[in-house]
């Protein structure tokens, strides 16, 4: 697959690179052998990155986790083993040591860039991509992957990163390459296209991007990833259980199955969603039971009080997948929106991975993970570049 040139600055390195990469083709070589790939995980959230990592072969082994959401470090620690350290990039950076590695995975917080938010391009979490690089540094790992929205790069903060490859630049020892991958041309149940950069030190080839295994014809359907799971759901709370993690009580342990709860819906509510059809929206709902913003508001996204489509992949799950509001997450045939449990169904979750959080803590691990068929292509890339 061609790598995606979407920014000035890459298309730049790329043709200023290319006659040396030319002259260096013959001393380039594979990654030494090893019976462990050690792998340091930023922004690791609940680890989904890292999940698939691990299913796709057992050399992987995380040494350390980044994660300044102290329930999503828990779900991580819960895992992988206690490896997570419970703080800010900058604050580890300076306090800690960075471990040696051979790979470094990690999506740089992405609120800034967004097609969902403002787009603010002074945002500071724009420039988490620096402690990144920074890390990379350090820890000197064979290869990294960098994970973000698909906008990431167009924008300044990637020109810059492809800059510091370049001549004199601090990452000079690295080249790298990006492109937009969706995840349900890799068996997702989802469609959620990213972009994903893959880096490697000079002397390695790159590994490449994982090539699609399915098709619209034979992507994975919301109704397969749904499959086995009860359509009727009477909890709306969590198991009253707690953990102490980091000096602190959290909600938890709960499995995947233990997610199958719901919320409570007004009367209003109930009675909206029992008008919205198969494959329905807002639009399905009668001007009685509309709000007045909604009433004024005759055009834009249909996906809002939409339902979920049986026989296809479902929209991108996001933090707030469990308020019908927000988008396309009502059940397919129920009335309610998809449970947690249902939601990590579609990230491709196991039904025995371990959360800790409240509800709300627990929906945004779940709506910002890597969906796991995607983090296992790109695993499988990684691990046969790294001979056993």
């Amino acid at each position: 697959m061609a790598p995606w040139v979407g920014a000035a600055g890459y298309a730049d390195a790329v043709a200023a690179t290319s006659s040396s990469r030319k002259r260096s083709l013959a001393a380039r070589s594979i990654a030494p052998r090893t019976s462990t790939i050690k792998i340091l995980d930023l922004f690791a959230g609940a680890g989904g990155l890292t999940a698939g990592f691990h299913s796709v072969d057992p050399r992987f082994e995380s040494v350390r986790a980044v994660e300044k959401d102290r329930a999503a470090a828990a779900t991580y620690s819960l895992n992988f083993g206690p490896v997570a350290y419970v703080g800010k990039i900058e604050d580890w950076l300076a306090e800690a040591s960075v471990p040696d590695v051979d790979v470094i995975v990690g999506g740089p917080p992405c609120q800034g860039f967004s097609t969902l938010g403002k787009r603010d391009v002074d945002d500071t979490r724009n420039f988490l991509w620096q402690e990144y690089a920074q890390t990379i540094l350090k820890a000197q790992p064979q290869y990294f992957v960098v994970e973000n929205v698909a906008t990431f790069l167009k924008s300044p903060q990637f020109t810059r990163l492809v800059a510091r490859t370049r001549g004199n630049g601090k990452l000079r020892n690295y080249t790298l390459q990006a492109t937009i991958l969706n995840s349900a041309d890799f068996g997702a149940p989802q469609a959620r296209k990213r972009a994903v950069i893959i880096g490697h030190r000079r002397e390695l080839d790159f590994p490449g991007f994982p090539e699609p295994t399915h098709t619209r014809d034979s992507y994975m359907t919301v109704e397969q990833a749904l499959k086995g799971v009860a359509r009727t759901v009477e909890r709306t709370e969590l198991f009253d259980r707690w953990i102490s993690f980091d000096g602190h009580q959290l909600p938890g342990v709960f499995t995947s199955r233990e997610l199958h709860v719901t919320r409570y819906y007004t009367s209003t509510s109930k009675a909206r969603m029992r008008h919205i059809p198969v494959d329905g929206n807002r639009h399905d709902i009668p001007n009685e039971l509309l709000s007045d913003a909604w009433k004024n508001h005759k055009s834009g996204s249909s996906d809002v009080m939409g339902r979920l489509h049986l026989d296809r992949p479902s929209v991108t799950i996001r933090t707030e997948f469990f308020k019908p509001e927000k988008g396309r997450y009502l059940h397919p045939t129920e009335d309610r929106a998809i449970t947690h449990f249902e939601a990590a169904r579609l990230q491709g979750f196991p039904d025995d991975f371990k959360w800790a959080g409240t509800k709300t803590d627990i929906a945004r691990q779940i709506g910002n993970a890597v969906p796991m068929a995607l983090a296992r292509a790109i695993g499988s890339r990684l691990s046969n570049s790294i001979p056993n």
